[in-house]
């Protein structure tokens, strides 16, 4: 598998966070919901999200949009993301070595193809062919001194840092036509992965599916839009009931601002890093 060796992003050390006296953890709002499209044909949202919290202030967690053309694309899409994040969980041995650059890298390309196995394993449990779970794949690990990314295919995660500045881990990968993308099943997915690590004193983590993209991203520069991250952000240091969180963060996505902008599915994961 190829890795941008170059994408790799720091902050200047006076910028990080200081855990040796502090705890941390992560606080995470997020909901996926069936876009005005599947509801008119009675299609089940093919979005999916799962996230695991771990000692230390370490979040994980993955985002994955089932394609609408694949009759099992919500199964690839909840497949892919669990397995992604529990292979990642089950090595912490791994995330306690933030400063093994390879290392960080090894283990996010091996839970894409941890992800991939479980998808193609899936497939031929349903009796079904592998391209009817087609899935994008976003995964994410985050502490208080760095964040690490890995994306097949459209939709994006993005980080806040300390200084309020937005910084794309991902941009959105689109295939050979227009309004086509990458899936986790496509041949070349894993040899065109993106895996990206940024060191600094990260605050805010957002993940979404491609159905947000047109909102949060300036499109020509696929750049994060401050005036679409930056209140959710806000809010969700201000809210610390995850469930509240949660019932306002579906009550925005199902809002009618951004049904007249999308009828797409829609996928939104929240995280922000409170001291406790």
């Amino acid at each position: 598998m190829e890795v941008e060796a170059n994408n790799v992003q720091e902050e200047p050390d006076s910028c990080w966070v200081d855990t040796s006296k502090d705890s941390f953890q992560w606080r995470l709002a997020a909901a996926s919901i069936c876009g005005k499209s599947h509801e008119k044909t009675g299609q089940l949202c093919q979005d999916a999200h799962y996230w695991s919290t771990l000692p230390g202030g370490i979040l994980v967690a993955a985002v994955a949009d089932g394609a609408g053309s694949a009759a099992l694309g919500k199964v690839g899409a909840i497949v892919a993301a669990e397995t992604a994040v529990e292979t990642i969980c089950s090595n912490q041995m791994a995330l306690q070595s933030p400063e093994d650059e390879k290392g960080w890298q090894l283990l996010l390309t091996d839970a894409l193809v941890a992800a991939r196995a479980a998808v193609e394993a899936e497939a031929e449990a349903c009796n079904a062919a592998i391209r009817d779970l087609s899935t994008t794949l976003i995964v994410t690990i985050a502490t208080p001194k760095l964040v690490a990314a890995a994306q097949i295919g459209d939709g994006v995660a993005v980080l806040g840092d300390q200084q309020g500045n937005l910084i794309a881990l991902t941009t959105p990968q689109r295939g050979e036509y227009a309004n086509e993308t990458t899936f986790l099943v496509s041949p070349q997915a894993l040899d065109t992965a993106q895996v990206t690590l940024w060191r600094g004193a990260a605050a805010n983590i957002a993940v979404l599916s491609d159905g947000l993209q047109m909102l949060a991203l300036e499109m020509h520069e696929g750049t994060p839009h401050a005036p679409f991250f930056s209140p959710l952000f806000h809010f969700l240091a201000g809210v610390p009931n995850e469930a509240e969180a949660k019932e306002q963060i579906v009550a925005l996505l199902r809002s009618e601002r951004i049904a007249k902008l999308t009828d797409d599915d829609l996928t939104l994961l929240l995280a922000t890093l409170v001291v406790v």
